[in-house]
């Protein structure tokens, strides 16, 4: 050993389900928390992604080297939940978070991911985790910081084998936090931040599995006024609201739990003839409540940069992606179209009812972070509200 030399020691671990520990140098909260790691490719939005309740009990591996360096503030939040129990518990790094420079920066990364309760780590080779979990699968782990580097290896090793996993997982109950909001914020402006809708000409209600803040923006952003429902709404009290639209959001876990009390919702609802949009956890019960079916992937989809075919205009859009589970195509039963298609590996990201005014996508239009190619399916909606009004009034 060279003279003078000393081992750093880590102050954070991340322990897979098959026993592999990896060293870092811990941030945030202080503790160790189990979960599933997921890996994302999105080069900005770090806010957003760790705030997005789609997130709930999974470790985020950023692939991106460089986060943080834009530091953290008030706005870029999507969760609704006000403890903000339902988001990523965890989140690995490359670098060392450097100091912010950014000027919508009030905190440092650091500061921000301990107040909101998130164990990370940095310094680890995120390439080679993101290898890992393509080969294979995403693991189960704990995820573990202590300043003073001292942990019983051991016991994380068990607490990581023990835990079950999001499949059988009903996780949108404890995402949903807007229950009772009539939500009117519209899209952020530059200089101006967020609005106020007014004068609203559609009432939709958004199910609440989970939604992000900004799905609502564009809504509210399109004229519409969004009452938020839970979960466990039934279809007599989501159409009490007399909506216009009904709008089905993401969320985490596993769709087939939460559809147990789910599906007869939306079935009540298609039934009604209201029209209806889903989104990543919403299109999936979507498809479980026309007949369709879920699996749990491989390695997820997680990032800003997926290409997404619509069928329906013939062009290819690059998208937001979050999710572990996805609609099996071949499920989908008579009178249910796919309309779109993830172009990375072929699964489903779209469907539609060919003779009512039901639809749904997988991926996120809404963005925040990622492109904003899809943000026509929010005017798509609308326009089925508004043409399913004239068919009625004729």
């Amino acid at each position: 050993m060279t003279e003078g030399w000393t081992r750093r020691i880590p102050t954070a671990l991340l322990v897979l389900a098959d026993g592999t520990v990896i060293e870092g140098d811990g941030l945030g909260a202080e503790g160790a928390v189990e979960g599933e790691v997921c890996f994302n490719t999105s080069l900005t939005g770090y806010q957003e992604i760790l705030t997005d309740p789609s997130y709930a009990k999974q470790i985020v591996t950023f692939t991106f080297p460089h986060i943080g360096n834009v530091g953290a503030n008030e706005e870029d939040r999507e969760d609704l939940a006000p403890d903000g129990s339902a988001r990523a518990v965890g989140a690995i790094f490359r670098a060392e978070v450097s100091e912010p420079s950014n000027y919508r920066s009030v905190a440092h990364l650091d500061a921000w991911l301990k107040s909101h309760n998130v164990v990370a780590l940095s310094g680890i080779d995120t390439r080679a985790l993101t290898v890992l979990i393509r080969e294979k699968g995403m693991p189960n782990a704990v995820i573990a910081h202590n300043a003073e580097g001292k942990f019983d290896v051991e016991a994380l090793k068990a607490r990581a084998a023990a835990w079950g996993g999001i499949v059988g997982l009903d996780l949108a109950k404890e995402a949903t936090g807007g229950e009772g909001t009539i939500w009117n914020e519209t899209p952020w402006a530059w200089g101006a931040g967020y609005g106020a809708g007014q004068d609203p000409r559609y009432t939709i209600v958004a199910i609440d599995y989970g939604t992000k803040r900004n799905i609502l923006r564009l809504m509210a952003g399109g004229g519409a006024k969004v009452v938020l429902v839970p979960p466990t709404a039934t279809a007599d009290e989501i159409l009490s609201h007399k909506p216009d639209g009904v709008f089905l959001s993401n969320g985490p876990g596993d769709p087939a739990a939460t559809g147990e009390y789910a599906v007869p919702a939306i079935r009540g609802v298609i039934d009604a003839g209201v029209p209806t949009f889903g989104i990543c956890l919403g299109h999936q019960m979507l498809a479980l409540a026309l007949g369709g079916r879920t699996e749990k992937m491989h390695q997820g989809h997680h990032g800003a940069n997926h290409p997404v075919k619509d069928f329906t205009t013939g062009k290819v859009e690059i998208v937001s992606m979050n999710h572990g589970f996805a609609v099996a195509a071949d499920s989908l039963p008579e009178g249910v179209e796919e309309t779109h298609r993830s172009l990375f590996d072929g699964t489903n990201c779209g469907l539609r009812l060919k003779n009512k005014p039901v639809f749904s996508v997988q991926h996120h239009p809404e963005a925040s972070p990622g492109p904003q190619d899809s943000h026509y399916l929010f005017k798509r909606f609308f326009d089925l509200i508004d043409e399913h009004k004239a068919e009625t009034a004729a």
